[in-house]
């Protein structure tokens, strides 16, 4: 039996996959990078889990898997930005350096297929939790740890019970009122960023929360995560964008953003302008 052919997008957006944290899917991100191509794969952060491999080393080969995968892509010629998280901030002193053809970035302005620019970023620059109460982010990771354990165990009966996937972590973010107040006050000051920094956009990761919102006149995307949600934001050659969730491989979710006007397919990718820290 022949093989699908993969997918082809103009671009494709993936963020918070944690390789080296056990609650990582890489099975699911490998089999999703396998039925699609892009010109260009923008990393948004938290690619790989700094912070837990500093506690413990967790390394199998799935996640190896993952890196492998996306250089092979690199090698035959697509495009790969790497926009570090906070998870992965070691890399932050890299900015402009290729790894194996990855160009390591802090944020990047991307031109869609329209012409409309997006500032590309993973967030985490705009969490004061983050920033000025660290002891406290890194509390709040280990609560995230124990939302994931619970996850799992949900799965473990859901699976038993012939059930499809559901996020417990997922449920109880936008469930919980401070939750809610925390993501939405997020997407606001992420807007005000794409208007400060003059683009039609923001796109953007960290809360892993995938949404594709209209906020006072700016296109606020986020990519989700795969650690929960296994979500990608993608761009076809009209420069439209979706949101695609790949929680049961091969079956495949797909979200679509509000129609926009057609327009003539784009020939090549023009390169992403790599913003200065």
């Amino acid at each position: 039996m022949t093989a699908a052919k993969p997918r082809t997008y103009r671009t494709i957006f993936i963020s918070d996959i944690h390789l080296g944290s056990k609650p990582a899917k890489a099975e699911f991100l490998i089999d999703f990078l396998r039925h699609h191509e892009a010109e260009t794969i923008y990393l948004v952060g938290d690619i790989v889990d700094g912070w837990r491999l500093q506690r413990s080393w967790h390394w199998p080969q799935a996640h190896n898997d993952v890196v492998q995968k996306l250089l092979r892509k690199a090698r035959k010629g697509t495009n790969i930005y790497y926009i570090a998280g906070n998870h992965d901030e070691f890399l932050r002193p890299f900015q402009g350096v290729h790894f194996g053809g990855i160009v390591v970035a802090d944020r990047v302005i991307h031109e869609a297929a329209d012409g409309k620019r997006f500032l590309v970023i993973h967030g985490d620059q705009f969490d004061a939790v983050v920033h000025n109460v660290r002891w406290l982010a890194y509390l709040g990771d280990k609560a995230y740890d124990m939302a994931i354990l619970i996850n799992r165990v949900v799965g473990f009966f859901r699976r038993l019970l012939g059930r499809p996937y559901w996020s417990f972590s997922s449920w109880a973010k936008v469930k919980v009122k401070k939750a809610v107040k925390f993501i939405s006050s997020f997407q606001d000051v992420l807007a005000q960023e794409a208007v400060r920094s003059k683009v039609d956009g923001v796109i953007c990761g960290h809360i892993h929360h995938a949404t594709i919102e209209e906020i006072g006149g700016v296109r606020y995307m986020n990519t989700g995560d795969w650690v929960e949600s296994c979500t990608a934001l993608v761009e076809d050659f009209d420069g439209n964008f979706a949101l695609l969730s790949w929680t049961s491989h091969p079956a495949m979710k797909t979200i679509p953003a509000p129609r926009r006007k057609r327009l003539k397919p784009s020939v090549g990718q023009k390169p992403a302008e790599v913003e200065p820290a």
